[in-house]
């Protein structure tokens, strides 16, 4: 993802059309970022688009800590959890009395998506070692540098570390079947 500095420092200080070519560019890098906790990919363009707005909601903030790509990245992929958590939340509260003849599509990553236990290991994990969920998902989901992680949380580097080898234990037992295997 490649922002120009003048962009980036033109969409913070309020120019429209600035904000526009930033939003259009970091578009693929967060839907990428959103598909990695959402497989369905209409749920993952819901969680993109909600991230993006956040992006433009709250661009004046992003102080120049870190890299900008570390902020997006972190703001994508909690969106993708809310968005998760958001239809997880409706899938209990409506149920199915009976399966469709067709799969409906807004369901199928939760009923049958191939990150649903990912998903409920991370939210055991946040239950029991909150404070190791955001380093985790930074590093493992999003793929960011421990050192950019680092600066994103306002953690030392070795916190962090110790933070994302925590939470890869908790994840890594909880995703274990009952027979050992994975």
């Amino acid at each position: 993802m490649e922002v120009e500095d003048g962009t980036l420092a033109a969409a913070r200080s309020g120019d429209p059309v600035a904000l526009d070519a930033l939003l259009r560019t970091i578009r693929p890098m967060v839907l990428r970022r959103c598909a990695r906790v959402l497989p369905y990919r209409q749920d993952a363009e819901e969680a993109a688009q909600e991230a993006l707005l956040t992006v433009a909601e709250r661009i004046g903030d992003y102080a120049g800590r870190g890299s900008f790509a570390g902020w997006v990245s972190a703001i994508a992929t909690n969106q993708a959890r809310m968005t998760y958590r958001s239809l997880r939340r409706r899938f209990a509260e409506t149920g199915l009395a009976e399966l469709p003849e067709a799969p409906d599509p807004r369901r199928v990553s939760i009923i049958a998506g191939s990150r649903v236990d990912l998903m409920d290991a991370i939210d055991a994990l946040e239950a029991t070692h909150p404070e190791t969920v955001e380093a985790f998902l930074l590093r493992d989901v999003a793929g960011l540098a421990y050192s950019d992680i680092a600066v994103t949380t306002g953690a030392p580097l070795g916190t962090v570390k110790a933070r994302i080898h925590t939470a890869r234990r908790f994840v890594r037992g909880r995703l274990v079947d009952a027979d050992g295997t994975r």
